[in-house]
């Protein structure tokens, strides 16, 4: 409960600076017409979203397994992800509509030198987070904080393009504004489809690891022949594991037991991400 409260302590902090940084890029970009700096703020409006996700996500998923749930409540988490995800795919078409009308000649932008100012302070502001909030997930082993500083970090690079196409703007090029919208737009896209994906793989029970990596393990094990039928899912953090193993056919069950309970132990100390393995026990039967 302690590192849940840690992580949720990050996920607040990092909100309530994604929330500054997107309403200054957003009423600024309405303010002066431009849809780089609009787009740009609402980008980073996801930031905060997902912020906010993480929050829920970390509420639900602290809840140990029960009655209903006897695998835990972790994949509420990966069902907000992909809500974030569509919403994302929302925000792109709203962006590359901004970005056409402008085409058109239905506005066009009205920048200053002020806009280096906002852009450079929210970029500042970005790059924080995003490196505060990776070195914290480092500390507290969450992938999410990880996952989500990583997004914060596609931000920047976002950011960093509206600022190269502030000076052709300025210099009565209006047409690079849209152009880097359409930019943004699709980024924005990419990122949500990426979500969406990852989140329906885990969904799905995609293979989580390597099988060939726990038959190593397994073979490791003193009195395991053989490892087959290995099946994993889940995400990072939160894996589930469950193989076949054979041994001798003559061996006591308290024996085969023991075995068992070693083969989960080792794999679980070798890969910390696994939270619960299930062995079958099998006779060897040699091949010929």
């Amino acid at each position: 409960m302690k590192r849940a409260s840690e992580v949720r302590r990050v996920l607040i902090i990092t909100l309530l600076l994604n929330i500054l940084v997107s309403v200054a890029k957003v009423l600024y970009g309405l303010s002066v017409g431009s849809v780089a700096i609009t787009s740009d703020g609402f980008h980073s409006m996801f930031d905060g979203v997902s912020n906010i996700a993480g929050l829920v996500a970390v509420y639900i998923a602290a809840h140990p397994p029960d009655e209903k749930h006897p695998y835990g409540h972790r994949k509420y988490e990966t069902v907000f992800t992909i809500f974030i995800g569509v919403l994302m795919l929302f925000t792109c078409i709203e962006i590359l509509k901004e970005a056409y009308a402008s085409f058109m000649g239905e506005h066009r932008p009205a920048l200053t030198a002020a806009s280096f100012v906002v852009m450079l302070g929210t970029l500042a502001v970005n790059i924080f987070v995003a490196t505060y909030e990776k070195r914290m997930g480092e500390q507290l082993q969450s992938e999410f904080l990880i996952a989500d500083a990583q997004h914060t970090r596609s931000d920047i690079y976002v950011t960093i393009g509206v600022l190269v196409s502030l000076p052709f703007v300025l210099m009565g090029y209006s047409f690079v504004d849209p152009l880097v919208g359409i930019v943004v737009g699709i980024m924005v896209a990419r990122v949500g489809l990426s979500i969406i994906r990852d989140s329906a793989n885990a969904l799905a029970d995609t293979r989580a690891v390597c099988p060939i990596a726990i038959q190593g393990i397994c073979k490791s094990v003193e009195g395991v022949l053989e490892c087959h039928k290995v099946r994993t899912r889940g995400a990072a953090g939160h894996i589930f594991v469950d193989l076949h193993i054979q041994v001798v056919p003559t061996m006591p069950i308290e024996e085969a037991h023991t075995i068992a309970h070693q083969v989960v132990t080792t794999i679980k100390a070798q890969m910390p991400d696994v939270i619960d393995v299930v062995v079958h026990v099998e006779p060897h039967a040699p091949q010929n």
